[in-house]
């Protein structure tokens, strides 16, 4: 079923997800604004995004020293965990179909350190998309410059988890 039909006023059509809205801080970037305090998402701090032209989209995180390890590097758990919100966010703004996404699989390349302080830019392909799985990959970078690459799988479901 697609999800459009039901609602064609979404700004589909422009590569910008239902629900977002443009950010105040950062022009031309746009945000679903601030994640429940207390929940996992919430941790990766503010998530931007951006439409990069056809199956392209630009999505930001701005790390601090709460996303470091111990070595003083960002710490792999938090880019991951940014990596996979970027390939939902993302996704959408390259032209995922509507609907409730899951992710299957996540592989990631730590190609450079990444630091806090500087915002990181992950670039999201969307490869393919069938009925029930979007293929995407993108590199993520740090001034420009390549820090990790990912590939990854998201699986459509039909139905969500009732809430706890």
């Amino acid at each position: 079923m697609d999800d459009r039909s039901e609602a064609p006023d979404l700004m589909e059509d422009v590569g910008v997800p239902a629900g977002a809205t443009p950010d105040a801080d950062n022009p031309g970037w746009y945000s679903w604004g601030d994640f429940p305090r207390g929940s996992f998402a919430a941790a990766t701090g503010r998530l931007l995004f951006k439409p990069d032209g056809p199956a392209r989209a630009i999505c930001r995180m701005f790390p601090t020293e709460a996303h470091m390890n111990m070595g003083g590097s960002l710490h792999g758990g938090s880019v991951m965990s940014f990596i996979d919100m970027a390939m939902f966010a993302g996704g959408l703004c390259a032209g995922m179909e509507r609907g409730h996404y899951v992710t299957l699989d996540l592989t990631t390349h730590f190609i450079a350190r990444g630091k806090p302080g500087s915002p990181l830019d992950a670039h999201v392909e969307l490869v393919k998309q069938t009925r029930g799985h979007a293929f995407l990959q993108g590199v993520v970078k740090q001034n420009d410059h390549p820090c990790y690459s990912f590939s990854g799988t998201l699986k459509r479901i039909r139905e969500r988890n009732p809430p706890a």
